[in-house]
């Protein structure tokens, strides 16, 4: 099956379909409504509230809408990792990375704050991805500090990517302090625009609720979390060590992105100890360019007998999971 998705063929789409309902299956049937922790920010909730007006608490509702949202990421993530070549040829491995890793844990699989930050992330990655061949990237910078500033009003530990926008610009191109700064402003836009907002709509009480940056270090006891975290961590160590046999040959811009894409990978894994109300299910922040480098792996194993193993090896975990495991 490998060789399907190590293809670049259009087509591979559609097998990538028929693979989402495969490897979602189990969420499929099972379905869950919204997450709600008390983590999440006021954009989130106002998201929330409007779709269910649209379709009430429909479990099977905000579970398809999951799935087809992931669905959508693995498509624009593998897009954008095509039109850099990333690769020597187009594939659809990092697509098929996502959809399979993300489905290790449940909570990966629920309509959260996670899964749209996710997808404004992927702007951000596209728009990281194209600084090196901009003369200016002033109008960029604040755009996508606006992005994040947006990410903090749906979960408010996303505004750490911040430290990714500052390096990825640090790295991308040469120091240029306006840039940060706008960069900087980007960001407490959406801010203010909420508090201008709720202050002409008399509902300044609700900044008080906002979710605030609080370091926690809990004891992760699910065995189901662990192993979800050590086969997404194996795999993008594996694959960033795999990647050294031919960074030195690649194009500068292409070794650039792979490098913030290390640095996108270790933020997204610290960001959810800096919530008020700590959950492995943001973690999914870190299965998004974690794909990236799993996709690598299976793209420099060319034995297809040893990729396809490797491969079987994981969805057997992820049926034990899913099924067997209650």
């Amino acid at each position: 099956m490998i060789k399907f998705f190590r293809s670049g063929n259009p087509l591979t789409v559609l097998l990538l379909f028929i693979y989402l309902l495969f490897v979602k299956f189990y969420y499929l049937i099972h379905p869950s409504v919204y997450q709600a922790d008390g983590s999440e920010g006021l954009l989130y909730t106002e998201i929330t509230r409007w779709l269910e007006n649209v379709a009430g608490k429909s479990a099977v509702f905000f579970t398809c809408l999951a799935m087809l949202l992931q669905f959508l990421q693995a498509l624009l993530f593998t897009r954008i990792i095509n039109a850099h070549r990333l690769f020597s040829k187009d594939t659809y491995l990092p697509a098929m990375c996502f959809l399979l890793f993300t489905s290790l844990l449940d909570g990966w699989n629920v309509f959260s704050p996670a899964l749209l930050v996710n997808t404004v992330m992927l702007w951000i990655f596209s728009s990281i991805s194209d600084l090196y061949m901009r003369a200016s990237a002033r109008d960029v910078a604040f755009n996508m500090g606006f992005a994040l500033g947006l990410c903090g009003l749906m979960y408010f530990p996303s505004v750490l990517f911040l430290a990714l926008l500052l390096l990825s610009l640090l790295i991308m191109r040469a120091f240029r302090l306006a840039e940060w700064i706008i960069g900087l402003l980007g960001i407490l836009c959406p801010f203010y625009l909420l508090a201008t907002w709720l202050f002409l709509t008399d509902r300044t009480g609700l900044i008080l609720d906002m979710p605030v940056i609080s370091f926690h270090l809990p004891a992760i006891t699910d065995y189901k979390v662990w192993g979800a975290l050590i086969a997404n961590l194996l795999f993008f160590v594996t694959g960033w060590l795999l990647l050294q046999r031919t960074f030195k040959k690649m194009l500068i811009q292409g070794r650039k992105i792979w490098a913030t894409t290390v640095i996108y990978v270790l933020v997204a894994m610290l960001i959810p100890f800096f919530s008020g109300h700590f959950s492995p299910n943001y973690w999914m922040l870190a299965v998004l360019p974690i794909s990236l480098f799993a996709g690598n792996v299976f793209w420099t194993i060319t034995n297809n007998t040893i990729a396809n193993a490797i491969h079987v090896v994981i969805l057997v975990y992820m049926v034990l999971m899913q099924y067997f495991s209650h």
